[in-house]
């Protein structure tokens, strides 16, 4: 299948080398980047969030209806600034 590609003409000088030295074609240095990064996907593990759970006694009385800005300058408190 014939497709078109952007590439930059630094990395495309590159890549025109590189195919020369070794004999092959861009098509072939290309499909096996491809090939390569698809591997990589294949094979990397999904990002999966690990549960956090505080396990005290939840928001003190006094701070359920605080304000962000409230509950920002007590974690602060006695820290400078």
């Amino acid at each position: 299948m014939k497709t078109t590609v952007e590439i930059s003409d630094a990395l495309l000088r590159e890549v025109r080398d590189l195919a020369a030295r070794e004999g092959v074609t861009l098509r072939t240095l290309v499909e096996r980047g491809l090939h390569r990064v698809v591997a990589e996907a294949k094979h990397s593990a999904p990002f999966k969030l690990r549960r956090a759970i505080y396990k005290g006694e939840g928001q003190q009385t006094e701070l359920v209806e605080a304000s962000w800005e409230r509950l920002r300058d007590l974690v602060y408190e006695g820290r400078g600034g």
